[in-house]
């Protein structure tokens, strides 16, 4: 499995971080999870391309997440690709469906196919085998872990936005990587998210290998040595690194 960064940004994007996006490729399969502003620009970069992602997993609808969706689905219908799979939290059918009543002209260009999954749900997307979780956020949304088929153990785990919490560490516990939600230093304490010493006391006691921080506001910039060690002083004791877009790694 290899994992890329597309997007490791916020709703506050860079000039060098776009919002947030990955993808996931192996034995000729493609899965892009999230979606969100300048995504579909990084992935016309990489080798798949717009045309070799039909499937997209969403982690929740905050726009950050998933505002290149139309744009991905558009740049399919015209490159001549003829299915979009979309997979995503309770209520991404009536998400697409509203937008696609705004953008009449795009209904029926592709073979859309929607589907909706729940937390602690097991399923399979692009071939890689899945498990959800709840996460703690604004809004409703799903951590995931990725295996290489459905009876493979789970490699990498995906937190989306969330707040630091127990469980998200048990879920991930069985992972060799995590990337997680670190939007700020531990100076910005906000709701929804976490901050470092706040990640790294819930995977005190993980057994990740190593840990990417990712969906990063402008305000960590200058701050990520400080952030990766205030990670492994919270209790964390694998590998801190900060994620960056086009960022490429194999497990």
């Amino acid at each position: 499995m290899q994992v890329t960064f597309l997007g490791t940004g916020s709703a506050m994007p860079t000039g060098s971080r776009m919002q947030s996006g990955l993808l996931l490729t192996g034995d000729d399969r493609s899965l892009l999870v999230d979606c969100g502003s300048g995504v579909l620009h990084r992935l016309a970069n990489t080798e798949v391309g717009y045309e070799g992602v039909s499937s997209v997993l969403l982690t929740h609808h905050h726009l950050d997440h998933m505002s290149d969706l139309m744009a991905l689905l558009k740049a399919r219908w015209l490159a001549g690709e003829e299915h979009l799979e979309i997979v995503g939290p309770r209520g991404t059918k009536q998400l697409v469906d509203e937008l696609l009543s705004v953008y009449e002209y795009l209904e029926g260009r592709v073979d859309l196919r929607i589907r909706e999954v729940a937390a602690d749900q097991s399923f399979t997307v692009a071939g890689f085998g899945i498990e959800s979780h709840e996460t703690r956020h604004s809004m409703d949304g799903l951590a995931y872990r990725f295996s290489d088929g459905h009876d493979e153990p789970p490699l990498f785990a995906f937190s989306g936005d969330t707040e630091a919490f127990a469980g998200i560490g048990r879920f991930a516990n069985d992972c060799r990587v995590l990337a997680h939600d670190c939007s700020f230093p531990d100076s910005i304490d906000v709701s929804g998210h976490p901050t470092p010493t706040q990640l790294g006391k819930v995977l005190a006691d993980c057994a990740v290998e190593r840990l990417y921080l990712t969906h990063l506001y402008p305000h960590t910039d200058g701050n990520h040595d400080e952030m990766r060690n205030a990670v492994n002083a919270g209790g964390f004791d694998g590998e801190v690194r900060i994620a960056r877009d086009g960022l490429r790694f194999e497990i």
